[in-house]
Parts: C-alpha cells; structure tokens; sequence
C-alpha cells in the first residue's frame, strides 16, 4: 500500500534534509528517501583504524554568534548540539607556493585579516581593506544572505569577473595569488569564474572558521534526529527508480529500486540535476532546459589519500595548508599535468583524542579529471555494491598515493616515517557515494561571461516539483543551507518563510 505525504524529498544531502526539516516544521508530513547506506551527501564521514575522517567537510564559517550559517542553523535547532573547535584565528588556511617557505596566512575577522596579511605585504594595506569591503557589499546583494530582505540578484554583480576585479583591486601579483589561494573550495578557476562566487565562498570563512569536532555527518544526524522529532519518516537504501505521473504533467508518486511506493503532495529533489532529468523524462522538460543543462560542464573531480599517523609523531596544525607547485598556478588550478601530478593540495589535520599537541590523521586532497579513472566507470563500488575494479585500479590508486606522499614530505619531512597507513579516494568514489556527475567537487563550471547559463529556479515548469543542493546555483554548507531556505519559501511562500526567520531574529535579540 502506498505511503501519502504532503512532502516527498528525494536525496539526503545537505540541501535535501534542511528543506525536510524547515517543512517539517510546519507541520507538513515529510519522507526523505536516500539511495546510500549513509545520509548526508558530502556531509558523509568514514571510519579507517577506528578514526573518522570526512569526505566533504572538512571546516565551515559563519558560525559565529550572530552570524547567517548560525542563525539558520539556529532556527533550524541543531546549533547548541554541533561539537566545534575554532581554527587558528591568525590564519585559518595558509597559501604556500612552490619552494617558499612563506606561509601566506588568510585569519579570522576583517581587521585581523588585513592585519597578517599587511606584514608581507605592507603597500598593500589599503588594497586588503578595499577587498574586504567589496567581498562584504557582494555577498550582501544575495538573497537571504543576511538571513531576511534582498530576494532578487543584482545581475550587474554577477557579471563580475575573479580575475579582473582582483587585478582591479590589488596591484601586487603574489598578494593575488595570495588571496585566490583557497580557490580549491570553488575547484580552483580565478580565470573565469564570478568573483560572487569568490566572495560567497571566502566571506564566511574570514568572519570565523571552525570544524566539526566529530565530523561533517554530526549536521546530517543532528537534522535528522530534528526531522524525526517533528515526525519525518527518513530511509536510506530506498533508490527512487521512477516517478509517477498523471495525465497533467503532475508528479502523484515515485516507487523505489525495492519495489516501494511513495505518494505526496509535492517533490523536491536533492539529487544531481542529470540524475532528476534521467527519471523526470525528456517528454515532461522543455528542450531548452534540458538543451542548458546538459551543455554545463561539471567542475573538477578530486583524488584523497587519508594517513593515519603513529601517535606522537606528527604536531598538529590547526589550519589548512593550500599548496601551489607555482604562483601562476593559482590561476586555473584544475588543470594539471599528470606526470607532475599533484601540483597543488589541500593539506588538513585532525588533532589527536589521546595525545594533546599531535596529530592522529592527515587528509590531502588534489584536483583529478574523471578521464584519468574513465576505464573503470563502468563498476559500482559503495557499502551496498562492491564491484571489483582489479588490480590495475588497485596500483593506480597506490601510484598516486605515493607521489602524494613524496609531495607532501617536501612539507612534513618526517611524514614517510610517522605514517602507519594510508587509504584513498578516487573519483569515483565520489560519483558512487556522493551521486555526483562524474565525482565534481561543486557542481558545474559557473562563467563571468554567462552567469544565468547555470542558474536554476528552485521552482521547475512541472508545478509540484521543485529542486534544491548543489547544482541550483551555489554549494558549500551555506550556499545549500541558504538554497534550502529559498526552496522552501517557494512552497510556503516567501512572507511565511521571512516571518518565521525574522520571529527567530527578533526572539534572540530580546534573549
């Protein structure tokens, strides 16, 4: 017998389970079907030697008190429950480049931002102030970026280009680089990409950084455990194979790889935007839509290698390292040469439960394009499916974790020695556990020259269906949070979802 919802959501990433819970909320009856043996899309963790390592979070920003990622996640009722361990406030993420020993620090705070940085680069101080200011005014043009107002973009603001608004702003070549030098967040393209994009992504960071004590999958238990609370149904190994349509165009149902079936209301869908155009059909979409999405090219993909450390060998760091083979590299990242592979890295550590002062894991991740994995797409590796991709697979794998390494001890000297194993990910792990086109990191390539190309209404033309994660105009922890939100106030309304956030603002300024 079929199970009747007013709200079906599709997919548990991020994106998905915040749209649950803010409907949940309001009292609406809410299923979450995943297809994986884990929720939370890139919120997923790992367990290896009885360590948990993440997948996709590795630190959020914004969580300071009064702050948009803590207000929503405040009103969201999981804020006071999430484990955090600020950053290095003097420098959160560090930029190096090739044979410099120079780590080039971006800290917490404006001021403080501008205050490291001005000691290598003391010409330059006025220029840092202005480029805080201007990453501050861009950001505020988005809609709910400051939680309540603003629900149009300025389309002016969107043309703006990385590469020529940094030039415009900054007259020191290295500082360019300097402050591009996290762009592994937005898969490393300054050449082309928006500078919205820029700013979106480092703003949060700069007002305050932190991590998850316990990993990225402590959000998605705690927004599930809420869901539950406010009586949401949420089930995993439940793939959605069709969707069921009646004689308008109106999606009445879905059934699942097992056989199961589901009715609601309303869709959202939470999955990768290809995979919801695969089960919606080609019949019920537009061909110009369907023409725009499938010409977007998806960003780059990403191959990790995770080392447990023997204890007591390693200093922990509280910070990320962004390596860069050259300056100019900063500038397109992505693109690499795969026999001077990895060119550039993104180095994180986990502190030690037992040891205070060391290091018990690192985490390295470099870019990867898919082709370089393309033999094996065929095979399917997750908790569920275990299909063997041979041995061939086995020493590509063990290749690149071994020029890893070697990269990496030009850093950490002593890294070879302290290390007691090391295990990777390709990918095509990110395809088969994230649900990503081709494993990309971040949905799909954003232009300064056509921004709108890759813009998508959280509403779709079949009117019960709406759409919300990654691949609807921006990623990361806030830009799916913020997404959920705009999603939401499409199906409530845009007063009812403004109401009950400025209820939530006003409550906690009387507090």
């Amino acid at each position: 017998m079929k199970k009747e919802f007013d709200i079906l959501v599709i997919g548990s990433g991020l994106g998905g389970l915040v749209s649950a819970l803010i409907l949940a909320r309001e009292g609406l009856k809410v299923c979450v079907l995943e297809k994986n043996n884990q929720y939370g899309g890139n919120l997923q963790t790992f367990s290896r030697d009885k360590l948990i390592f993440d997948t996709g979070v590795h630190y959020l920003g914004g969580l300071s008190e009064g702050q948009n990622l803590q207000r929503f996640f405040s009103y969201l009722e999981i804020m006071d429950d999430l484990e955090l361990q600020k950053m290095d406030e003097d420098g959160y993420d560090k930029i190096t480049f090739g044979d410099d020993e120079t780590q080039y620090p971006h800290a917490q705070g404006y001021k403080n931002f501008v205050e490291q940085l001005s000691a290598y680069f003391p010409e330059e101080r006025d220029n840092l102030e202005n480029y805080c200011e201007e990453i501050q005014r861009v950001c505020n043009q988005f809609p709910r970026y400051n939680v309540v107002g603003k629900d149009r973009y300025n389309e002016e603001i969107l043309h703006l280009n990385t590469k020529r608004f940094i030039e415009s702003l900054i007259s020191d070549r290295k500082l360019q680089a300097v402050l591009l030098g996290s762009n592994f967040l937005y898969a490393g393209n300054s050449e082309n990409v928006p500078f919205y994009v820029h700013a979106l992504t480092v703003n949060s960071y700069i007002q305050s950084a932190y991590k998850c004590i316990n990993g990225g999958s402590r959000i998605s238990k705690l927004l599930i455990r809420k869901l539950r609370q406010h009586g949401a149904e949420v089930h995993k190994h439940a793939e959605v194979s069709r969707l069921i349509f009646d004689h308008h165009h109106r999606i009445t149902g879905v059934e699942t790889k097992a056989g199961k079936a589901y009715s609601a209301k309303q869709f959202i869908s939470n999955i990768e935007i290809r995979s919801m155009i695969r089960l919606i059909g080609e019949e019920h979409l537009k061909k110009s839509f369907l023409n725009r999405v499938l010409s977007w090219e998806p960003v780059s993909s990403c191959f990790s290698v995770y080392f447990v450390l023997k204890p007591q060998t390693i200093s922990n760091f509280n910070y990320n390292i962004y390596h860069f083979s050259s300056q100019e590299q900063v500038w397109n990242a992505y693109h690499y040469d795969k026999n001077s592979w990895p060119e550039t890295y993104m180095l994180s550590c986990t502190p030690s439960g037992h040891h205070p002062g060391f290091a018990e894991s690192l985490t390295a991740i470099s870019y990867m394009d898919f082709d370089e994995v393309k033999e094996w797409e065929k095979t399917v590796n997750t908790v569920t499916e275990d299909q063997e991709r041979g041995i061939l697979y086995d020493r590509f794998k063990a290749e690149k974790a071994e020029k890893m390494l070697s990269a990496l001890e030009k850093k950490i000297p002593d890294l070879r020695k302290s290390v007691k194993r090391m295990y990777t990910s390709s990918p095509l792990s990110y395809r088969d556990y994230i649900g990503s086109f081709e494993g990309n990191m971040y949905g799909y390539i954003k232009s300064s020259e056509n921004p709108l190309k890759t813009m998508v209404s959280p509403r779709t033309k079949i009117d019960n269906l709406f759409l919300t994660g990654q691949s609807v105009n921006m990623h990361g922890i806030l830009g799916c949070t913020i997404g959920a939100f705009n999603t939401c106030a499409e199906i409530l309304g845009k007063e009812v979802m403004d109401d009950r956030l400025t209820q939530m603002l006003n409550k906690n300024k009387s507090e």
